[in-house]
């Protein structure tokens, strides 16, 4: 037998112990043995007696609480067990908060101790109060998009869509009393920073762990901020590899949309906001990495993540609106979905790992897709390089010239393409076509105007 969960051995008493009753008291219970040393060998009290006596007021009078002091004899050896039920309010140990976490004793602070009074009073982070926030004060567009979105999704009643502003909020629940619950001001301010910090999204590019080439930051509602997230993760940061089938043009990502999708809500939805850190998005040439400052429910692993469980969201205020929008499912399938995604498309399932400080996911990308993209350091565009295409398409007429007529024709048609997309068009390598490029740019005949992303090539006549 082992310390555990639930039991805990002394060679002998000390009052600073009594943390470890508060501890099993905010815990699940448990029992700290007096007469063993760690390694399980019953030493024996000598003072057990005493101990009887002493023991239980010292915990009626510190702690608040009962517990059964009790004398029991192993090996020979006289021992006082402790027996400690599991308490459905706060203990506090002069002012400090203790929990039992597996075998160790923890003191609780910060956000870790804002969960745990809330969880012992019923409540979750997202459903407290916040004054001084209205109706009005919420963003209409961040509403409307709600109406449109459950409309589609059928989860809501007609005639409860139809409600004012007021009214619709009261039927999702998103009232205590007279304020606003935190979930609204999530879900509906503009700007929810300026009453929950860290609320927002970063995403970054790397080449290697220390070398960030270009960064976006992803603010404003919740609804905007998964929109937004998935876009510019799809547009900016990771790079489709191009095929054709006929001439329907086929863009196949490294992580499959719905697995994307379902991630990012997923992040979106269980994050702790209490911590004030935003959600982080690492991308890299072969992996993306979401890191969530979340926690699993207690006693949960990863394991039992990726198997089929109970739905038990960190915040249900904000889990029930994206619900009832139709984003996302109602009996915590996110896992499951991401990881048949991920097999569908027949890509790598995504890693996942917990830590004190929250979830990771990463999702490896296949060999395939790596091999058939590349990186356009610092632009953020989109670069495909050269491809097995089922059917080129080409620009009729200039197949037969050489690679600065063809590349000039091309630009000529198609002025806002991207360099990666020329290469692919006429079959040439990318670094052939730049250096092409520089020396069309340099004659005059070419010149691009406007920023890398999102301005457009002119042709000299």
């Amino acid at each position: 037998m082992s310390e555990s969960q639930h039991t805990e051995w002394k060679e002998s008493w000390r009052d600073e112990y009594l943390r470890w009753v508060c501890g099993f008291a905010n815990a699940e219970g448990g029992v700290l043995v007096i007469g063993k040393n760690d390694k399980g060998v019953p030493v024996g009290v000598v003072d057990a007696k005493k101990l009887l006596e002493d023991l239980p007021n010292k915990i009626r009078d510190i702690l608040g609480i009962m517990a059964d002091v009790r004398l029991v004899r192993e090996a020979g050896k006289n021992l006082v067990e402790i027996r400690i039920d599991p308490y459905p309010y706060p203990v506090s140990y002069k002012g400090e908060y203790h929990y039992r976490s597996g075998s160790t004793k923890q003191e609780l602070k910060g956000a870790a101790l804002d969960r745990f009074l809330l969880r012992k009073q019923g409540r979750t982070w997202d459903g407290v109060p916040v004054p001084d926030v209205t109706v009005r004060s919420l963003s209409k567009t961040a509403i409307d998009t709600f109406r449109r979105l459950a409309r589609a999704s059928e989860r809501m009643n007609a005639a409860d869509l139809k409600e004012s502003a007021t009214g619709l909020i009261e039927k999702l629940h998103l009232f205590d009393g007279k304020y606003l619950k935190r979930a609204a001001v999530l879900l509906f301010h503009a700007d929810p920073e300026k009453f929950v910090t860290g609320a927002f999204v970063k995403i970054g590019f790397f080449r290697t762990n220390d070398d960030l080439l270009y960064h976006d930051e992803i603010h404003g509602d919740l609804f905007t901020q998964a929109e937004k997230t998935i876009d510019l993760l799809r547009t900016k940061y990771l790079k489709a590899a191009i095929t054709y089938r006929g001439i329907q043009r086929i863009e196949t990502y490294p992580v499959p949309e719905p697995a994307l999708r379902e991630a990012v809500l997923n992040a979106l939805i269980h994050k702790d906001y209490a911590t004030g850190i935003p959600i982080q998005i690492s991308v890299y040439a072969d992996k993306l990495m979401i890191w969530n400052p979340g926690h699993l429910p207690e006693s949960w692993t990863v394991a039992k993540l990726k198997e089929k469980h109970s739905s038990q969201p960190a915040n249900p205020a904000i889990a029930g609106v994206f619900f009832r929008a139709g984003e996302i499912e109602a009996w915590g399938r996110g896992i499951e979905r991401i990881l048949a995604a991920c097999r569908e498309a027949k890509f790598p399932e995504p890693e996942i790992e917990y830590e004190a400080t929250g979830l990771w996911m990463r999702f490896p990308f296949s060999h395939e897709v790596i091999a058939r993209t590349s990186i356009s350091a610092g632009t953020g565009e989109k670069t495909p390089v050269e491809t097995t295409v089922e059917t080129r398409v080409e620009t009729p007429g200039i197949r037969r010239a050489g690679t600065p007529e063809r590349i000039l024709a091309i630009l000529s048609a198609q002025p806002d393409l991207s360099l990666a997309e020329v290469a692919e068009r006429i079959g040439k390598s990318l670094s052939a076509v730049e250096r092409a490029v520089s020396k069309l740019t340099r004659s005059g005949k070419l010149k691009h105007v406007g920023p890398t992303k999102g301005g457009y090539w002119e042709v000299s006549e």
